[in-house]
């Protein structure tokens, strides 16, 4: 079986089993501007071509970084399945359509979110952004995508599957890109 479609049905069968609120969380982790590895959780979206999107602001930490540096790490961990899936790649940043779409397909008020905060930035008062926040929802208008809004598609070229195992024996395999084939390593755990 080809690594995306392991992942497609790993995903399906925690799905089905999570209580998690965010089941689709995952680490992305980019290389700083100081040199440092950075890991924060973020949105799954989907797979579109066989790489996996993410959406958030361009002009955050993780934006830059991605930009400055392409290649990212992303780390799945499902709790109901005790699976992990490491997947190392190159970060592309999405179309001005795609970002369209998957802004849309936010709730109002993370949209009203993404279009006042500065992810990242330094704030005095918390509660003057809050009410900023409630008076953009209040007014019950359609909010544009802003420019510094949008998406990553991440090309793997290495996917490492582990199935945790009482015996921690765990079931551990690498998958990995050599001459345009996936090529599988059984690795011990």
């Amino acid at each position: 079986m080809e690594p995306i479609e392991i992942f497609k049905k790993w995903l399906d069968e925690e799905l089905k089993l999570s209580k998690a609120r965010i089941s689709s969380a995952v680490s992305l982790s980019t290389i700083g501007m100081d040199s440092f590895p950075n890991a924060r959780f973020v949105s799954y979206k989907e797979l579109i071509y066989n790489c996996f999107i993410i959406t958030g602001s361009l002009n955050s930490r993780k934006g830059i970084e991605m930009e400055t540096n392409d290649k990212v790490a992303l780390t799945f961990w499902w709790t109901e399945t005790e699976r992990q899936i490491r997947i190392q790649g190159i970060a592309s940043r999405l179309s001005e359509e795609l970002a369209d779409h998957y802004f849309s397909e936010r709730n109002l008020n993370s949209q009203a979110v993404s279009s006042i905060c500065e992810q990242g930035k330094e704030i005095d008062n918390l509660e003057q952004l809050e009410k900023k926040v409630l008076e953009k929802v209040s007014e019950k208008t359609a909010i544009t995508r802003p420019n510094n809004w949008g998406g990553f598609s991440i090309k793997p070229l290495r996917i490492e599957f582990m199935d945790f195992k009482k015996t921690r024996y765990h079931d551990r395999k690498l998958y990995e890109i050599e001459n345009g084939e996936w090529n599988l390593k059984q690795l011990q755990s």
